[in-house]
């Protein structure tokens, strides 16, 4: 029994991208992920009441910008690239929004501690491991969260 407790406990080891409360670091959720998987976070933009999203990955246990994908320029959104940084265009098919949007690709900065703070109006989602997460519902409304890469050993 305890060798079978051992090897359960030793599966389940690993790095996994951690959902947390930024304030006390209650822990929401976990979901493993290795070099080079993509996670996203979608909301609509409180200004300009459009969806937008950033992608990340995770890249040698840090996770890194991406892209963003937004559909109208407002407050926050940015307006010029930086060096490296490609300007492109997707189409949109979902249900609150249909048809073209800008996405600022080949971002790749750093952005280990990634925080949000989960919308009143509107949701926050995380899409990870091809599942989508309501924000919301997983923290309420309001709250201030973060992403991390972390090592859990059980």
């Amino acid at each position: 029994m305890i060798i079978a407790a051992a090897l359960s406990l030793g599966l389940r080891a690993g790095w996994y991208l951690s959902v947390r409360n930024r304030d006390t670091g209650e822990l929401y959720a976990r979901y493993r992920m290795g070099d080079g998987d993509r996670f996203s976070v979608t909301f609509i933009h409180s200004v300009n009441n459009y969806p937008l999203t950033d992608v990340y990955e995770i890249e040698d246990k840090n996770i890194y910008v991406e892209e963003t994908i937004y559909c109208s320029f407002g407050a926050g959104v940015q307006t010029e690239l930086n060096p490296g940084e490609l300007l492109d265009r997707v189409y949109i098919d979902r249900p609150d929004y249909q048809g073209w949007a800008m996405v600022i690709r080949n971002i790749h900065q750093q952005r280990n501690n990634v925080g949000y703070i989960v919308g009143t109006v509107s949701d926050h989602v995380l899409t990870v491991n091809g599942q989508e997460v309501s924000l919301r519902d997983m923290c309420g409304r309001n709250a201030a969260v973060r992403f991390n890469y972390e090592f859990f050993p059980w």
